[in-house]
């Protein structure tokens, strides 16, 4: 039977990764440390084509596809760009834990993230997941059987901890800038369960949470469990005793 392979992978580093902020929404550009990154790993090989190349809006996400593969003419999927993180933007968790209350209230709570004048968890997770699977569907539906696809941190999160096998946490599946994850659907059991295999990391033989970038992996993982509304396993264990 016919497969199809999904190609996710992170955009490059960006000042704001760099710096630990939280930049969704804000259409910031790749760090110059961010593209010489990409470069050198791209230089090693390792990266998948695809008969389809699909991005994020977001600038930093359309520069790493030009960065990786030139020339490519991506298609520009709005439902797969970064969570709105509304008045919380350009800020860090360290910043706001002494700026605004309510993001200290939340912490302390464990609650859903839902940022001043930005998107809650629930809206961005169902977004997100809506247009993967309408990417899914169109693969299908087109015979495309391969796609690159060029995305957030947080995208890749959300789309491998609800479709992904072998089943992970949601933080389980953080990743490097610059790198990813293949995934492979077939139709008959993406039809009964909606799943995917997960079969390789982008680039070829790097782990995607061991690299040059292991301190930007921190600070995003620490981000993460903010920003998107999420228990850390040893806090879903512990209420459940």
């Amino acid at each position: 039977m016919q497969s199809y392979l999904i190609h996710l992978i992170r955009h490059g580093v960006t000042e704001g990764n760099l710096r630990g902020q939280y930049i969704g929404s804000t259409d910031v550009p790749l760090a110059e440390e961010g593209k010489k990154r990409l470069l050198d790993l791209r230089a090693k090989g390792g990266y998948p084509t695809a008969k389809a190349y699909f991005s994020s809006p977001l600038l930093r996400c359309r520069q790493t596809l030009d960065v990786l593969y030139p020339g490519v003419q991506p298609i520009v999927l709005d439902g797969l760009r970064e969570c709105d993180f509304g008045e919380w933007e350009g800020k860090t968790a360290e910043q706001l834990a002494k700026e605004d209350p309510h993001f200290a209230e939340w912490m302390e709570s464990g609650a859903q993230a839902t940022p001043p004048g930005g998107e809650s968890g629930a809206v961005f997770m169902h977004r997100v997941c809506e247009s993967f699977e309408k990417l899914v569907e169109g693969l299908m539906r087109s015979g495309t059987t391969s796609a690159v696809v060029v995305t957030h941190g947080g995208v890749m999160m959300t789309i491998l901890s609800a479709y992904g096998l072998p089943r992970a946490n949601f933080y389980d599946w953080i990743t490097e800038n610059g790198c990813g994850y293949s995934l492979r659907i077939t139709p008959g059991l993406w039809m009964r369960s909606m799943v995917a295999e997960v079969y390789a990391t982008i680039p070829a033989g790097v782990n995607p949470q061991e690299g040059d970038g292991k301190f930007v992996i921190n600070l995003a993982r620490e981000a993460a469990e903010r920003a998107y509304g999420k228990k850390t396993e040893a806090e879903e264990q512990k209420e459940g005793h």
